[in-house]
Protein backbone atom coordinates (compact mmCIF):
# COMPACT_ATOMS: atom_id res chain seq x y z
CA UNK A 1 0.00 0.00 0.00
CA UNK A 2 1.43 3.42 -0.89
CA UNK A 3 1.85 5.88 1.52
CA UNK A 4 0.88 9.54 1.70
CA UNK A 5 3.15 10.28 4.17
CA UNK A 6 6.95 10.62 4.19
CA UNK A 7 7.20 8.49 7.15
CA UNK A 8 5.90 5.42 8.83
CA UNK A 9 6.01 8.13 12.52
CA UNK A 10 2.92 9.80 11.47
CA UNK A 11 1.11 7.23 9.84
CA UNK A 12 0.35 5.47 13.61
CA UNK A 13 1.39 9.27 15.10
CA UNK A 14 -2.89 10.09 13.97
CA UNK A 15 -3.42 6.38 15.20
CA UNK A 16 -2.83 6.81 18.44
CA UNK A 17 -4.36 10.47 18.35
CA UNK A 18 -7.82 9.04 17.46
CA UNK A 19 -7.16 5.73 19.66
CA UNK A 20 -6.70 8.29 22.72
CA UNK A 21 -9.44 10.48 21.97
CA UNK A 22 -12.01 7.31 21.65
CA UNK A 23 -10.46 6.18 25.19
CA UNK A 24 -11.00 9.77 26.57
CA UNK A 25 -14.46 10.00 25.20
CA UNK A 26 -15.43 6.39 26.76
CA UNK A 27 -13.63 7.56 30.10
CA UNK A 28 -15.45 10.86 30.05
CA UNK A 29 -18.92 9.52 29.59
CA UNK A 30 -18.83 6.69 31.81
CA UNK A 31 -17.23 8.59 34.60
CA UNK A 32 -19.71 11.00 34.66
CA UNK A 33 -22.24 7.99 34.23
CA UNK A 34 -21.52 6.21 37.60
CA UNK A 35 -20.45 9.37 39.53
CA UNK A 36 -23.53 10.43 39.14
CA UNK A 37 -25.89 10.35 42.69
CA UNK A 38 -28.48 7.09 42.06
CA UNK A 39 -32.17 7.79 41.20
CA UNK A 40 -33.44 7.66 44.60
CA UNK A 41 -31.03 9.96 46.17
CA UNK A 42 -32.49 13.19 46.85
CA UNK A 43 -30.50 15.50 44.28
CA UNK A 44 -27.79 18.24 45.42
CA UNK A 45 -26.73 21.11 43.85
CA UNK A 46 -23.57 21.60 42.23
CA UNK A 47 -22.89 25.14 44.69
CA UNK A 48 -22.59 26.96 41.43
CA UNK A 49 -25.55 29.73 41.22
CA UNK A 50 -26.45 32.87 39.47
CA UNK A 51 -29.05 35.10 39.90
CA UNK A 52 -31.00 32.73 42.21
CA UNK A 53 -30.94 30.22 39.46
CA UNK A 54 -28.80 27.00 40.82
CA UNK A 55 -27.22 24.09 39.20
CA UNK A 56 -28.29 20.18 40.03
CA UNK A 57 -26.28 17.19 39.76
CA UNK A 58 -29.19 15.54 38.09
CA UNK A 59 -28.38 12.27 36.49
CA UNK A 60 -27.64 12.13 32.58
CA UNK A 61 -30.92 11.39 31.08
CA UNK A 62 -30.61 7.56 29.87
CA UNK A 63 -31.79 8.16 26.32
CA UNK A 64 -28.73 10.72 26.31
CA UNK A 65 -26.29 8.30 27.95
CA UNK A 66 -27.15 5.84 24.98
CA UNK A 67 -27.19 8.36 22.18
CA UNK A 68 -23.60 9.48 23.17
CA UNK A 69 -22.62 5.42 23.15
CA UNK A 70 -24.11 4.62 19.58
CA UNK A 71 -22.30 8.33 18.26
CA UNK A 72 -18.80 6.71 19.54
CA UNK A 73 -19.74 3.22 17.90
CA UNK A 74 -20.96 5.05 14.56
CA UNK A 75 -17.46 7.08 14.75
CA UNK A 76 -15.94 3.57 14.91
CA UNK A 77 -17.42 2.15 12.10
CA UNK A 78 -16.88 4.74 10.21
CA UNK A 79 -13.27 4.28 10.73
CA UNK A 80 -13.61 0.69 9.81
CA UNK A 81 -15.42 1.72 6.48
CA UNK A 82 -13.21 5.11 5.42
CA UNK A 83 -9.80 6.65 5.53
CA UNK A 84 -9.29 8.41 9.07
CA UNK A 85 -6.38 6.40 10.68
CA UNK A 86 -3.39 7.07 8.98
CA UNK A 87 -2.35 5.37 6.11
CA UNK A 88 -5.42 2.78 6.52
CA UNK A 89 -8.21 3.05 3.77
CA UNK A 90 -10.93 1.22 5.61
CA UNK A 91 -12.81 -1.99 4.13
CA UNK A 92 -14.86 0.26 1.89
CA UNK A 93 -17.99 -1.75 0.36
CA UNK A 94 -17.90 -4.67 -1.89
CA UNK A 95 -14.35 -4.93 -0.68
CA UNK A 96 -12.97 -1.97 -2.32
CA UNK A 97 -11.53 0.52 0.21
CA UNK A 98 -13.03 4.07 -0.15
CA UNK A 99 -11.69 7.05 -1.65
CA UNK A 100 -13.17 10.87 -3.15
CA UNK A 101 -11.21 9.84 -6.22
CA UNK A 102 -12.72 6.48 -6.51
CA UNK A 103 -16.23 7.91 -6.62
CA UNK A 104 -15.26 10.65 -8.77
CA UNK A 105 -14.24 7.68 -11.38
CA UNK A 106 -17.06 5.29 -10.60
CA UNK A 107 -19.49 7.89 -11.39
CA UNK A 108 -17.63 9.00 -14.14
CA UNK A 109 -17.96 6.01 -15.85
CA UNK A 110 -21.86 5.06 -14.74
CA UNK A 111 -21.85 8.57 -17.10
CA UNK A 112 -20.07 7.73 -19.80
CA UNK A 113 -22.02 4.19 -20.11
CA UNK A 114 -25.07 5.89 -19.71
CA UNK A 115 -24.22 8.64 -22.51
CA UNK A 116 -21.65 6.78 -24.63
CA UNK A 117 -24.49 5.15 -27.27
CA UNK A 118 -24.89 9.09 -27.82
CA UNK A 119 -21.51 10.31 -28.25
CA UNK A 120 -20.81 6.99 -30.09
CA UNK A 121 -23.25 8.24 -32.51
CA UNK A 122 -21.54 11.01 -34.08
CA UNK A 123 -18.09 9.47 -33.37
CA UNK A 124 -17.77 8.06 -37.06
CA UNK A 125 -19.63 11.40 -39.06
CA UNK A 126 -17.14 14.32 -40.67
CA UNK A 127 -16.64 17.02 -38.59
CA UNK A 128 -18.86 19.19 -41.25
CA UNK A 129 -21.76 16.42 -41.33
CA UNK A 130 -21.85 16.94 -37.38
CA UNK A 131 -22.26 20.43 -37.80
CA UNK A 132 -25.25 20.44 -39.96
CA UNK A 133 -26.72 17.97 -37.32
CA UNK A 134 -28.88 20.28 -34.98
CA UNK A 135 -29.01 18.03 -32.32
CA UNK A 136 -24.85 17.36 -32.59
CA UNK A 137 -24.61 20.94 -32.32
CA UNK A 138 -27.30 21.17 -29.25
CA UNK A 139 -24.22 18.95 -27.61
CA UNK A 140 -21.43 20.50 -28.78
CA UNK A 141 -22.56 23.89 -27.18
CA UNK A 142 -23.68 21.99 -23.52
CA UNK A 143 -19.96 20.55 -23.69
CA UNK A 144 -18.40 24.08 -24.84
CA UNK A 145 -20.60 25.93 -21.86
CA UNK A 146 -19.28 23.43 -19.29
CA UNK A 147 -15.34 23.48 -20.25
CA UNK A 148 -14.93 26.24 -22.27
CA UNK A 149 -17.01 29.59 -21.74
CA UNK A 150 -14.58 30.30 -18.21
CA UNK A 151 -11.86 31.25 -21.11
CA UNK A 152 -14.16 32.09 -24.30
CA UNK A 153 -17.58 33.57 -23.24
CA UNK A 154 -20.72 32.04 -23.22
CA UNK A 155 -21.09 33.33 -26.97
CA UNK A 156 -17.46 31.84 -27.60
CA UNK A 157 -16.46 35.38 -29.03
CA UNK A 158 -13.45 35.70 -26.43
CA UNK A 159 -12.44 38.45 -24.07
CA UNK A 160 -9.05 40.06 -23.83
CA UNK A 161 -6.05 37.80 -23.94
CA UNK A 162 -8.52 34.82 -25.32
CA UNK A 163 -9.55 33.97 -28.81
CA UNK A 164 -12.78 34.73 -30.38
CA UNK A 165 -13.84 31.43 -32.05
CA UNK A 166 -16.70 32.47 -34.65
CA UNK A 167 -14.48 34.22 -36.91
CA UNK A 168 -12.02 32.92 -39.61
CA UNK A 169 -8.47 34.18 -37.78
CA UNK A 170 -7.01 30.98 -36.55
CA UNK A 171 -3.17 31.08 -35.78
CA UNK A 172 -2.87 27.35 -35.55
CA UNK A 173 -5.02 26.86 -38.47
CA UNK A 174 -8.92 26.65 -38.45
CA UNK A 175 -9.19 23.12 -40.33
CA UNK A 176 -11.49 20.50 -38.42
CA UNK A 177 -7.94 18.58 -38.14
CA UNK A 178 -6.56 21.62 -36.56
CA UNK A 179 -8.91 22.75 -33.83
CA UNK A 180 -9.36 18.83 -33.19
CA UNK A 181 -5.59 18.81 -32.54
CA UNK A 182 -5.71 22.36 -30.53
CA UNK A 183 -8.70 21.01 -28.37
CA UNK A 184 -6.87 17.86 -27.59
CA UNK A 185 -3.08 18.55 -27.37
CA UNK A 186 -3.80 22.69 -26.31
CA UNK A 187 -1.64 25.36 -27.50
CA UNK A 188 1.82 27.22 -25.62
CA UNK A 189 2.25 30.88 -27.40
CA UNK A 190 5.14 32.68 -26.29
CA UNK A 191 6.23 36.17 -27.50
CA UNK A 192 9.82 37.48 -26.18
CA UNK A 193 10.01 40.78 -24.48
CA UNK A 194 11.69 43.07 -26.90
CA UNK A 195 11.69 45.93 -24.30
CA UNK A 196 14.89 45.77 -23.12
CA UNK A 197 16.37 44.80 -26.43
CA UNK A 198 14.50 47.70 -28.37
CA UNK A 199 14.40 50.33 -25.94
CA UNK A 200 11.38 52.59 -24.99
CA UNK A 201 11.85 54.84 -27.99
CA UNK A 202 12.60 51.75 -30.25
CA UNK A 203 9.56 50.06 -28.90
CA UNK A 204 7.39 53.07 -29.78
CA UNK A 205 8.96 53.16 -33.45
CA UNK A 206 8.01 49.13 -33.76
CA UNK A 207 4.57 49.95 -32.57
CA UNK A 208 3.44 52.36 -34.84
CA UNK A 209 4.81 50.86 -38.14
CA UNK A 210 2.93 47.71 -36.67
CA UNK A 211 -0.51 50.35 -36.33
CA UNK A 212 0.52 51.07 -40.22
CA UNK A 213 0.42 47.63 -41.53
CA UNK A 214 -3.27 47.38 -40.64
CA UNK A 215 -4.08 50.29 -42.50
CA UNK A 216 -4.69 52.59 -39.69
CA UNK A 217 -5.08 56.54 -40.56
CA UNK A 218 -3.32 57.65 -37.38
CA UNK A 219 0.14 57.25 -37.24
CA UNK A 220 3.34 58.59 -36.94
CA UNK A 221 5.08 58.31 -39.94
CA UNK A 222 8.47 58.92 -38.93
CA UNK A 223 8.39 56.53 -36.11
CA UNK A 224 6.86 54.18 -38.17
CA UNK A 225 9.90 54.82 -41.03
CA UNK A 226 12.37 54.30 -38.13
CA UNK A 227 9.91 51.14 -36.70
CA UNK A 228 10.27 49.32 -40.16
CA UNK A 229 13.79 49.46 -39.97
CA UNK A 230 13.72 47.56 -36.47
CA UNK A 231 10.82 45.51 -37.90
CA UNK A 232 12.68 43.91 -40.58
CA UNK A 233 15.44 42.99 -37.80
CA UNK A 234 13.76 41.64 -35.37
CA UNK A 235 10.45 40.68 -36.55
CA UNK A 236 10.11 39.05 -40.15
CA UNK A 237 10.97 35.85 -39.03
CA UNK A 238 8.15 35.08 -36.55
CA UNK A 239 5.61 37.94 -37.80
CA UNK A 240 7.14 37.64 -42.38
CA UNK A 241 8.43 40.11 -43.90
CA UNK A 242 5.01 41.84 -44.95
CA UNK A 243 3.46 41.31 -41.07
CA UNK A 244 1.15 38.74 -42.15
CA UNK A 245 2.22 36.08 -39.95
CA UNK A 246 3.17 32.36 -39.74
CA UNK A 247 0.74 29.35 -39.27
CA UNK A 248 1.22 27.89 -35.79
CA UNK A 249 4.18 30.86 -34.50
CA UNK A 250 2.80 34.60 -34.90
CA UNK A 251 -0.41 36.47 -35.41
CA UNK A 252 -1.20 38.65 -38.51
CA UNK A 253 -0.59 41.91 -37.88
CA UNK A 254 -2.18 43.06 -41.08
CA UNK A 255 -5.92 42.52 -39.93
CA UNK A 256 -7.83 44.37 -37.30
CA UNK A 257 -8.19 41.05 -35.28
CA UNK A 258 -5.90 42.09 -31.64
CA UNK A 259 -5.92 39.39 -29.35
CA UNK A 260 -4.12 41.83 -26.37
CA UNK A 261 -5.82 44.70 -28.04
CA UNK A 262 -4.46 47.09 -31.01
CA UNK A 263 -4.84 50.53 -29.16
CA UNK A 264 -1.09 52.12 -29.35
CA UNK A 265 -0.56 51.60 -25.64
CA UNK A 266 -1.59 47.83 -26.23
CA UNK A 267 0.89 47.01 -29.08
CA UNK A 268 3.58 49.11 -26.93
CA UNK A 269 2.69 46.76 -23.99
CA UNK A 270 2.85 43.62 -26.09
CA UNK A 271 6.70 44.34 -27.69
CA UNK A 272 7.41 45.35 -24.43
CA UNK A 273 6.61 42.85 -22.04
CA UNK A 274 5.89 39.77 -24.72
CA UNK A 275 3.11 37.68 -24.25
CA UNK A 276 2.35 34.11 -23.25
CA UNK A 277 -0.73 32.17 -23.48
CA UNK A 278 -1.18 28.63 -23.14
CA UNK A 279 -4.87 26.76 -23.67
CA UNK A 280 -4.57 23.62 -21.58
CA UNK A 281 -4.84 19.92 -23.48
CA UNK A 282 -8.46 18.36 -22.77
CA UNK A 283 -6.89 14.90 -24.49
CA UNK A 284 -7.28 12.02 -22.21
CA UNK A 285 -9.62 14.48 -19.50
CA UNK A 286 -12.44 14.17 -22.34
CA UNK A 287 -13.35 10.95 -24.47
CA UNK A 288 -12.60 11.00 -28.00
CA UNK A 289 -16.05 11.25 -28.73
CA UNK A 290 -16.72 14.53 -26.45
CA UNK A 291 -13.69 15.90 -28.32
CA UNK A 292 -15.19 15.02 -31.78
CA UNK A 293 -18.14 17.21 -30.81
CA UNK A 294 -16.69 20.09 -29.31
CA UNK A 295 -14.54 20.53 -32.46
CA UNK A 296 -17.55 20.10 -34.81
CA UNK A 297 -19.14 23.16 -32.31
CA UNK A 298 -16.29 25.11 -32.82
CA UNK A 299 -15.87 24.66 -36.30
CA UNK A 300 -19.72 25.44 -36.68
CA UNK A 301 -19.58 27.92 -34.77
CA UNK A 302 -17.20 29.68 -37.17
CA UNK A 303 -18.86 29.04 -40.51
CA UNK A 304 -22.67 29.77 -39.06
CA UNK A 305 -21.77 33.71 -39.02
CA UNK A 306 -21.67 33.31 -42.60
CA UNK A 307 -17.95 33.41 -42.91
CA UNK A 308 -16.12 30.32 -44.72
CA UNK A 309 -12.75 30.02 -44.05
CA UNK A 310 -10.47 30.23 -47.29
CA UNK A 311 -9.43 27.02 -47.50
CA UNK A 312 -10.38 23.68 -46.10
CA UNK A 313 -6.79 23.11 -45.47
CA UNK A 314 -3.64 24.59 -42.61
CA UNK A 315 -2.38 27.98 -44.46
CA UNK A 316 1.77 26.93 -45.19
CA UNK A 317 4.75 28.17 -43.45
CA UNK A 318 4.32 31.81 -44.30
CA UNK A 319 1.13 32.58 -45.15
CA UNK A 320 -1.37 35.05 -44.28
CA UNK A 321 -2.78 33.84 -40.15
CA UNK A 322 -4.60 35.79 -37.57
CA UNK A 323 -4.84 35.27 -33.66
CA UNK A 324 -5.61 32.28 -32.41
Amino acid sequence: MESQFTSSFWHYYIIAIVACSFIFIWWLLLSQHFQSPPREQKVETTGHSWDGIEEYNNRMPRWWFWMFVATIFAGMGYLALYPGLGDFKGIGFNGKPWSSVGQYQDEMQAAEKETGALYAKYKNMSIQDVAKDPAAMEIGKNLFGTYCIQCHGSDAKGSRGFPNLVDTDWIYGGTPEKIHETIAKGRVGNMVAWGPILGEEGVKDTAHFVMSLSGREKFDEARAARGKELFTANCVACHGDKGQGTIGMAPNLTDNTWLWGGREKDIIATITGGRHNQMPAWDGFLSEEKLHLLTAFVWGSSHSQGKALPTDTAPAIGTPAAKK
